[in-house]
């Protein structure tokens, strides 16, 4: 007797697919971790009917012992994602001393069957099996490698789950069936390293999640240099048993991925390594890594790549002085384009140096829409481009851009962070809100979910929340100064001008130690309404090459500024573009076009 097929159970905005383990809100994806998503689908199961707290815990960890605050924070959890407020009981009510109860109207259909058209694979991360756990980044680089590798073979037919979502497996206990479901992957690939001396021993192998059958398996030992054959033998097999097409030119370019210098090769995955953490301290050691790989190899393209891509960012993740990085950025990113301008990773660099700091946004548009047509399965270039067609003013294109971002990776928070900051720049503020409360989930450490969570609250008038949300920003960002602005402005549109001036002097006796954009001060001059200051700060910005003059745009911070003629003058002057703004009046300098 055939099962029947799984509900779709429908409420409010939401949709819940039990079959795809899925959240939907109007059509978007709302990342759930898969214990949260078992308690929704329990609750909604039984809607209507008051859940004992011992039954939902069994329901949800069978096999587990675990305390009541585990479902308490599941609760609270799937209260913020369905948009409850404290207080509200709009889907799930308390029971006091029983439980909870599902009391939102629920409508049920059946699932149909769909035939796909692409296949999905996804890349566990390889295990570390030396002694020494040192060698940590080079089973993290094998696994971010074969993922690059595969989503260049058909990209058209082929999927590979990204780096941030396969790593949340990382030493799993999870059955092949349960991640595959978890991943909604066809096929798994498990590998693992073994390092002594100066060899290597890599073991993997493809599962077919359907019935956990392994298909193929290959061990080789080699110097790490040899990598390239691995990576080959790997993408042609799974070529072969997911009938997808594996060309010679692309067999070409996966072989001019990287350098022939086994230490060259060992020092860019270490680079990778730390550039992955995405803090100052570890940037910084990306930034020694990669230099000293294209030290090693000149022509290596990924470690210029990699070097220009750290100076680039250095400014905005971390108040790195943007007239001290600029030409180091630009000279790593020309050695790449000479080595081999056809990787995607060095056109997405060509966008990094020309929308951060070049402030060419046409070419940095230019550069990502070639990153993604090299590698349409390579998240980052998708991002930026929503980034930039977003600070362009073009919402809608930047919308369709970084979904296709999130698809790619959907647990990687910083996707859910600027998702919550395109919504933002296109004034959809609860949007805004609920994108980055879902990046918040995914990583409650990501300084950038906090942020992004404070500037949609304070522009929908929760400033007191928004001030809450900057608590975590500060705690995790290491001292941004765009966290400190933030609060200042914050402090000075609340009426509280007394707070405001003490972070204005806190930046300042930060600025005697090291860089501060002077784009912060500008930030809380503009909630004091102080405009002679505003302006005067955003000269200075520009003379610093302070690249957060990119937000001037369509950051709704600075409506109250634009219907100055020195504010449209401060963009023509940076080349920045005037886009037009829903129902906002904007004006350019005089004799400007």
């Amino acid at each position: 007797m055939n099962a029947s097929p799984p509900h779709i159970f429908e409420f409010g905005d939401f949709r819940v697919d039990a079959g795809k383990r899925v959240l939907l809100r109007k059509g978007e994806p709302v990342l759930l971790t898969p214990k949260v998503f078992d308690t929704l689908l329990y609750l909604v199961k039984n809607r209507g009917k008051v859940v004992e707290k011992d039954d939902l815990m069994l329901a949800i960890w069978p096999d587990t012992v675990v305390e009541e605050n585990n479902l308490n924070q599941n609760i609270s959890t799937l209260r913020r994602v369905l948009g409850e407020n404290r207080g509200e009981n709009r889907f799930i009510a308390t029971i006091p001393g029983k439980g909870y109860r599902f009391i939102a109207p629920v409508e049920t259909a059946a699932a149909t069957a769909e035939i796909p058209s692409r296949v999905t694979v996804a890349v566990l991360p390889f295990e570390n099996l030396s002694a020494d756990p040192e060698r940590e980044y080079l089973a993290d680089g094998l696994t971010e490698e074969a993922i690059s590798t595969l989503g260049q073979i058909d990209p058209e037919h082929l999927s590979v789950i990204g780096r941030t979502s396969v790593m949340a497996y990382k030493r799993t206990t999870k059955s092949v069936a349960e991640i595959g479901r978890d991943l909604a992957a066809a096929y798994l690939i498990e590998g693992s390293i073994r390092a002594e001396g100066g060899h290597l021993r890599i073991t993997s192998k493809l599962i077919r999640v359907s019935d956990q059958v392994q298909i193929w398996s290959a061990s080789y030992d080699s110097e790490p240099s040899s990598m390239l054959a691995f990576q080959r033998e790997l993408s042609a097999a799974i070529a072969e048993q997911v009938h997808v097409r594996l060309s010679p030119d692309r067999l070409s370019a996966l072989a001019r991925r990287h350098s022939r210098n086994a230490e060259a090769y060992d020092l860019y995955l270490r680079g990778r390594h730390f550039w992955n953490q995405l803090t100052p301290p570890a940037t910084r050691r990306a930034i020694e890594y990669f230099g000293r790989a294209a030290e090693l190899d000149p022509n290596y393209a990924l470690a210029w790549s990699g070097l220009a891509d750290s100076y680039s960012a250095g400014p905005i993740n971390g108040d790195a002085p943007p007239l001290v990085v600029w030409p180091r950025a630009k000279e790593a990113a020309a050695n790449a384009l000479k080595a081999e301008p056809e990787l995607a990773e060095v056109q997405t660099t060509l966008g990094f140096l020309k929308f951060w700091l070049e402030w060419d946004w046409a070419g940095a548009e230019a550069a990502f829409r070639t990153a993604v047509s090299l590698d349409p399965g390579y998240p980052l270039p998708h991002r930026m481009l929503g980034i930039v067609l977003a600070h362009m003013g073009r919402a809608e294109e930047a919308r369709a851009a970084i979904r296709r971002a999130r698809e790619l990776d959907p647990l990687l928070a910083v996707h859910q962070a600027l998702s919550s900051q395109v919504a933002f720049s296109g004034r959809e503020y609860s949007e805004a809100a609920q994108f980055a409360r879902q990046a918040i989930v995914v990583d409650p450490e990501f300084w950038v979910g906090h942020l992004q969570l404070a500037q949609a609250l304070e522009q929908l008038g929760q400033s007191e929340q928004a001030l809450e949300a900057l608590t975590g920003a500060g705690r995790f960002s290491g001292g941004n100064s765009k966290v400190v602005a933030l609060r200042g402005y914050i402090f000075a549109k609340m009426g509280r001008a007394g707070e405001a001036r003490e972070v204005l002097r806190t930046l300042v006796a930060i600025a005697r130690e090291r860089y501060v954009p002077p784009y912060a001060m500008a930030l809380v001059h503009a909630g004091l309404g102080e405009a002679d200051d505003v302006f005067e700060w955003l000269d200075r910005s520009f003379n610093v090459h302070d690249v957060h003059l990119i937000f001037l745009p369509v950051d709704p911070k600075w409506d109250a500024f634009r219907f100055d003629p020195r504010f449209s003058a401060v963009l023509n002057r940076a080349g920045l573009p005037i886009p037009v703004l829903p129902g906002v009046r904007t004006t350019r300098a005089p004799g400007m076009v």
